[in-house]
């Protein structure tokens, strides 16, 4: 017979070449052999194949798509596989494996769009710097531990402030000027907000203080001490309506704090 054609291993025949075949075919049988095995393993290269026929098998995957027992995972014509099917999800080493029980729509709470920065439905999260902003979200029953607020150092008065609680919910003044300090408003302005003001007279003395729209005991506005220099009054503010219109209280925290 003439020398066969094949471009894989599958086209081979086992068969060939045939007992009577002449001696002088034999050496394209030998390259058509070698032919076919470079054109079917194209990219082994220099390198030896260790993998065993068991390693080999694992890649024998039963239907693309769902996991088998032993076998590589291969993932379905859409990029997915089914797990579930044939065993849950677990994670960790051989033998101590921890079942992985949340649902997917569980673990997408971690899919979350900025770090610190809290999401409806989502995981809260810190940024790298310790931070979480909850944008006016609501805590129901915290147990909160060796507690703080943010005192905001806000340098001069000069004669006029305008307070934003974002900054901060302690603030610290040099009394530089007979300043009026307008209170805090506004769409973002919770009820139940509360303000800490500690007021220093600077190396003058004698300067006073102003407040719009604040509710005093009595009606009657503090006087603030006007010693130079160690004059120092502490007064805090809350408000239980907030919003565009809030009513401001003020209680004198303490006076003359020298």
């Amino acid at each position: 017979m003439g020398v066969e054609t094949a471009t894989y291993i599958s086209q081979l025949s086992a068969t060939n070449p045939l007992g009577t075949d002449p001696i002088s075919e034999g050496d394209n049988q030998i390259r058509l052999v070698k032919d076919v095995l470079q054109k079917q393993f194209t990219t082994l290269g220099a390198a030896a194949v260790t993998t065993t026929a068991g390693e080999l098998n694992v890649l024998d995957a039963v239907t693309a798509g769902t996991a088998a027992a032993s076998k590589a995972v291969v993932l379905d014509a859409n990029a997915a596989v089914d797990a579930v099917k044939t065993a849950a999800l677990h994670i960790g080493t051989s033998g101590s494996e921890t079942a992985v029980t949340a649902t997917g729509a569980e673990l997408n709470y971690n899919d979350i769009t900025t770090l610190g920065t809290a999401e409806a439905s989502k995981t809260v999260t810190a940024t790298a710097g310790s931070v979480i902003t909850l944008t006016d979200f609501v805590t129901t029953r915290p147990v909160i531990k060796d507690y703080a607020e943010t005192v905001v150092a806000g340098g001069n008065t000069g004669t006029a402030q305008t307070l934003d609680e974002t900054n901060g919910n302690v603030v610290t003044f040099t009394m530089t000027g007979n300043c009026t300090f307008t209170m805090p408003s506004g769409s973002g302005l919770q009820p139940g907000t509360s303000m800490t003001l500690i007021l220093t007279q600077d190396g003058t003395g004698s300067r006073t203080g102003a407040f719009t729209s604040v509710k005093w005991a009595g009606g009657t506005a503090p006087t603030l001490t006007t010693t130079a220099t160690t004059g120092v009054d502490i007064i805090t503010f809350y408000t239980f309506n907030g919003g565009a219109s809030p009513v401001w209280y003020g209680f004198v925290a303490g006076a003359d704090m020298s």
